[in-house]
């Protein structure tokens, strides 16, 4: 039985609030940026319904592993809407993704990404993909497919949400991790960016608690609050594939850290063995002026902002001795900088804490292994 009322107004696909044109648009206005990221091991283009990688050269492989991961972007989206600046979103996806991955020492393969908006604005789509495309450019890893989701009345119009997902691949006996790391190793630490892409709901707070615009200049920056806030995460992907590629440093790297949510300490807990502990000298590096500026104006607590950001240390790696010096060298080439913030000792040559800043980190994100002594002060800080 037909119950439409012939005398009520037609109701489209547009009315509900979806625009099936403006997605058509927002993809040929990203795809020269996402056929850049192919190389001849991609089959296919933009538009199909599954992305294809020729992986014949694992037959290569003597027992090849395949690597995933998954991440966002999280808060620190807010601050790319209020700025109306999305293009470096982008390369945030794309670090917090590959880097995850060449933690393991495996060479990311190919990438997808997920975009979820409440309407469709051609030109900030095409700008996020291509600040996803540039990642991967420098990664050294192809995009080979992704999704536009339009979700009206269950997002805003200028709301949107980033996500995404890699695979690599790594030989089974040049895997990293901490079954090789070992007493004496040395713990290098790699310079952040910034605050790359976690602990923005706390800097969100102090700045909301201090009713800071984010279209102030701050002289400490040289430049804007959401300017600083907003610099790309560094992406290490192909630089720590040069170190573990390059003969000076062959087989010097055990381990590696990538230092996202929790921070420093409870990151490298997870790459430390059982009955081994790291003890990381803070003196060693000074943070960036955006971690200060955050401590000061939220008074946030040195153990609760270090528990939350990355400090300035993005990467660590845990190195033999011998090979510490080849590694910081091929890490200085390369344009990142890096220095020997720590060693690897036995737990029962730990130190005991000497006041309420030095305190030890283990059981991270439940992994039950090693530990983490934080100890000493950074240079400037109190």
């Amino acid at each position: 039985m037909n119950t439409t009322d012939p005398s009520a107004p037609a109701i489209t696909y547009a009315d509900s609030g979806v625009d099936t044109a403006a997605g058509d648009r927002a993809v040929d206005l990203m795809k020269e940026a996402v056929a850049a990221t192919h190389g001849p091991q991609v089959l296919g283009g933009i538009g199909a319904f599954a992305g294809l990688v020729d992986v014949s050269a694992l037959k290569d492989y003597r027992r090849p592993l395949l690597a995933s991961s998954t991440d966002g972007v999280g808060t620190k989206l807010a601050i790319a809407r209020e700025m109306d600046t999305h293009d470096t979103i982008g390369r945030d996806l794309v670090g917090m993704v590959v880097d995850d991955i060449v933690v393991v020492g495996a060479a990311p393969l190919a990438m997808t990404d997920y975009i979820a908006c409440g309407a469709v604005v051609p030109e900030r789509i095409a700008d996020i993909v291509r600040g996803i495309a540039e990642g991967c450019t420098l990664a050294g890893c192809a995009l080979v497919g992704g999704e536009t989701a339009e979700h009206p009345g269950l997002m805003g119009e200028d709301d949107y949400d980033v996500a995404g997902a890699a695979v690599g691949v790594v030989e089974a006996d040049q895997l990293l991790g901490p079954d090789r790391v070992r007493d004496g190793d040395v713990v290098i630490g790699m310079d952040a960016s910034g605050l790359h892409s976690n602990g923005y709901s706390l800097v969100r707070a102090v700045l909301a608690a201090q009713s800071l615009s984010l279209r102030t200049h701050i002289d400490d920056f040289g430049r804007s609050l959401g300017e600083e806030l907003l610099e790309p995460t560094r992406i290490y992907t192909a630089d720590l594939l040069a170190v573990l590629a390059d003969p000076r440093a062959t087989g010097g790297v055990h381990a590696l850290s990538h230092v996202t949510g929790g921070g420093l300490g409870a990151n490298l807990a997870r790459v430390m063995p059982r009955g081994l502990a790291a003890r990381i000298d803070r003196g060693s590096w000074e943070p960036g002026a955006v971690f200060s500026q955050i401590a000061r104006w939220g008074s946030v607590p040195q153990l609760d902002l270090e528990g939350t950001l990355n400090m300035g240390i993005g990467m660590v790696a845990l190195v033999g001795a011998e090979q510490a010096d080849a590694t910081l060298a091929v890490l200085s080439e390369r344009g990142v900088g890096a220095r020997v913030i720590g060693e690897v000792v036995g737990e029962d040559r730990l130190p005991e804490p000497g006041s309420h800043l030095e305190h030890v980190i283990a059981g991270a994100k439940g992994v039950d292994g090693g530990a983490v002594l934080l100890a000493g002060q950074h240079p400037g800080w109190d």
